[in-house]
């Protein structure tokens, strides 16, 4: 027997994972489907930023910066666990160069604007400050002469002068999208989420399944969320055309403890020499490195090249000359999910979103919204939009306003945590007041190779954030991966723990060790001893 749901929700990103959560709050019995798990696809692959869009200004889309700037000072409020202030530095290279240039692409040129001057970027800076005075929580910007730059950074004596200003970013993105989701079932206990979820579609109904639990939902409306996937994923609902004309992000984490001192907690976000912007920051105490900006096609497919790695690298060395940079110890890489655009330069195809209508058809009783497009900071605002629209179809207000509602462990978030134990402390930076659960049940002694981490921890979050699989675990409830601190022994140790709280037998068990192992060589350039 099929199941009712007004909504069906099928990708679990970040985008996805917001509208659940807005239309569970309004009273809306949603079913969310992810084929891995939550936030596991172009979600976990950004730079990890929340960030306004300081270079939109150059392409005319100033309600984008706008939005942006205003969702990341929400986000510093609602989310203070996840996501911080982040000072960033730009090095400026001339002081009139790129004024040309940025009217012509302002006006709609097709090509990239190079070498942004002292002038241009005062504008740009001057500007940025204004669009995030709504809800603003940071600093306004300063501009800093050569010397005092020098002085702050151990950067190429190339420069003439440097611009600092505040944006923001985000630990651990999976994690947020998995906060998400619970908040959504928080909300209507009714909905379900189900990752790693085979789905098909059967006349009217949406059949899914896990490992879990199976379903036959029966929407009124359904969702593609699926990021890059979408076009794939109309194409099985008997929705024909091209939405989605995506760009590689790759980046890299450097084992590299000189340059993560020099920075002293600040990003720099720069023009390499080709014009490519690039940006280098500390997290998670290695060095964050990013990004590439390549038309590609296939999700699936996506891996860190040596080209690429290489790029990136020469980048970084070009701009701290005499700075000792270590190996890369994690590669990452997604598919902007950004909208079909020929002809166009890929770092000048728009981040803005759209959400396409589908009406019903022979075959399909329901329409699908398509999500189209977008950028991590810009998902509340987004998830609102649609919320809004769907709720109109069905006939129904809205409850309450997503602008306040604060995200998981950012819920009676303290001011001050000085008062807490030092393990206290550690855990809320961790995962914000959630924190006062997993303390309360922890167990266990310290992780051998990561004491930082308890048996307990890891048994609590297997137990209660929907860990389904070991890479679940090491790539997106934990940074363990991220941070190359991730070894062979603690991979077994860690899949022993899952698999007690799951009950994997030791085949299972061998099975989940042997994918992370694939996942992070083919995927994120590991190299494990022999």
């Amino acid at each position: 027997m099929s199941e009712p749901f007004d909504v069906v929700i099928l990708g679990a990103g970040v985008n996805g994972a917001g509208l659940f959560r807005d239309l569970c709050a309004q009273g809306v019995k949603c079913l969310i489907l992810d084929t891995g798990d939550f936030g596991s696809g172009t979600s976990a692959a950004p730079s990890r930023l929340i960030h306004g869009g300081i270079k939109y200004l150059e392409t005319g889309e100033f309600g984008l910066v706008a939005q942006s700037t205003l969702e990341r000072n929400l986000l510093l409020k609602n989310a203070p666990h996840a996501v911080l202030p982040l000072p960033t530095v730009i090095p400026i290279f001339s002081w009139f160069k790129g004024i040309g240039a940025a009217l012509r692409t302002l006006m709609g040129s097709t090509t990239a604007p190079r070498q942004r001057g002292a002038v241009l970027m005062k504008i740009g800076l001057t500007l940025y400050d204004l669009y995030g005075a709504r809800e603003r929580v940071m600093p306004r910007h300063r501009l800093w002469g050569r010397a005092r730059a020098l002085r702050e950074l151990p950067l190429t004596p190339r420069i003439v002068a440097a611009g600092l200003y505040y944006d923001a970013r985000i630990a651990m993105p999976e994690r947020l999208v998995l906060e998400l989701v619970q908040e959504g079932l928080r909300a209507n206990p009714a909905s379900r989420a189900l990752s790693h979820a085979a789905w098909r579609k059967e006349g009217a109904t949406i059949l899914a399944e896990n490992e879990e639990a199976s379903v036959a939902a029966a929407p009124l409306l359904v969702v593609n969320a699926a990021g890059p996937w979408i076009d794939r994923v109309n194409a099985s609902l008997g929705i024909s055309g091209r939405l989605i004309g995506g760009t590689k992000g790759a980046h890299i984490l450097l084992d590299a403890p000189e340059l993560v001192a020099a920075l002293k907690g600040r990003m720099v976000y720069f023009e390499a020499d080709d014009g490519r912007i690039c940006l280098v920051y500390e997290h998670l105490g290695r060095a964050l490195v990013g990004s590439t900006d390549i038309r590609a096609d296939d999700p699936d497919t996506l891996e860190v090249t040596d080209a690429e790695a290489d790029y990136l690298v020469g980048a970084v060395r070009s701009l701290f000359p005499g700075v000792a940079l270590g190996p890369i110890v994690h590669a990452y890489s997604g598919l902007r999910p950004l909208p079909y655009s020929a002809g166009k330069a890929a770092g000048l195809i728009s981040r803005d979103h759209s959400a396409p209508l589908a009406g019903p058809a022979p075959g399909r009783p329901f329409p699908v919204i398509s999500l189209v497009g977008g950028k991590w900071t810009t998902f509340r605002g987004f998830a609102e939009e649609v919320a809004d629209r769907v709720l109109q179809r069905l006939g129904l207000e809205r409850r309450v306003s997503t602008r306040g509602l604060p995200i998981g462990g950012g819920r009676d978030f303290p001011k001050d945590v000085s008062g807490l134990s030092p393990r206290a402390q550690q855990l809320m930076a961790r995962y914000g007041t959630t924190s006062t659960a997993i303390l309360a049940a922890e167990e266990g002694a310290p992780l051998t190779d990561a004491p930082d981490f308890t048996e307990g921890e890891i048994a609590w979050l297997v137990a209660n954030e929907r860990v389904l699989r070991l890479e679940d675990l090491v790539l997106r409830r934990t940074p363990l991966a991220i941070t190359g601190r991730l070894t062979l022994p603690m991979l077994d140790h860690l899949a022993r723990i899952a698999g007690q709280v799951r009950g994997w037998s030791e085949t299972r068990r061998a099975a989940e060790v042997a994918a992370v192992k694939d996942t992070l060589i083919r995927r994120h350039r590991w190299r494990f001893p022999a």
